[in-house]
């Protein structure tokens, strides 16, 4: 079965204070240790960027399975991006996730890709988290979408399955400065959750 991923990395990072595909995670970029759970698995990793997009490019330019693509139309909103990247999808199923999950893990999407149906979410104590695990057969359906819409409605609408996983980085992105700080502390651990917060 071919499997492909795709990254969303065209947002503004408004509110992190900092471009937040770029912050360092314990040696490596949030983008680039997104990138490298999908790696093992996926034969081909679309990067969707926009805003500094020069930026994305030079920290993936080593990743041979990454083709980095540009959304022209990425300031109304992520869901072109889903777009952009879903409509370049030629797998049988592909795992979907914005960039700044940087606790994506071959173990979590091994574990997806054993669960049967068009959509495949992770859960962590019943919480919905990424990256995602699509259908290629109903790629088409979601670019046909409206642009208004957004992925959680077509999701919805669709219906899906869950997995219960026992890793909180699945719940883990970056929007501001304490959730930057907070993942710094999990990696700190190795990545790994007691379930408590400090």
């Amino acid at each position: 079965m071919n499997i492909e991923g795709v990254v969303l990395a065209a947002g503004y990072s408004s509110r992190a204070g900092a471009f937040k595909m770029g912050l360092d995670v314990g040696g490596r970029s949030v983008i680039q240790r997104c990138v490298d759970g999908l790696v093992p698995l996926c034969s081909r990793i679309i990067v969707v960027g926009g805003y500094r997009i020069e930026e994305i490019q030079t920290l993936l330019r080593n990743y041979s399975k990454v083709e980095v693509v540009l959304n022209t139309r990425y300031a109304q909103g992520m869901f072109t991006s889903v777009k952009e990247g879903v409509a370049r999808v030629a797998a049988d199923r592909f795992f979907l996730t914005p960039g700044d999950y940087p606790f994506v893990t071959p173990e979590i999407c091994r574990s997806l890709l054993g669960v049967e149906g068009e959509i495949i979410i992770p859960t962590y104590r019943g919480r919905k988290g990424h990256p995602i695990l699509i259908s290629g057969s109903i790629a088409q359906e979601l670019l046909g979408e409206d642009d208004e819409s957004n992925l959680r409605a077509f999701i919805q609408r669709k219906g899906f399955h869950t997995l219960e996983v026992n890793e909180e980085g699945i719940l883990l992105d970056i929007d501001t400065p304490d959730d930057y700080h907070r993942i710094l502390e999990l990696a700190a651990k190795g990545g790994q959750s007691d379930g408590h917060r400090d």
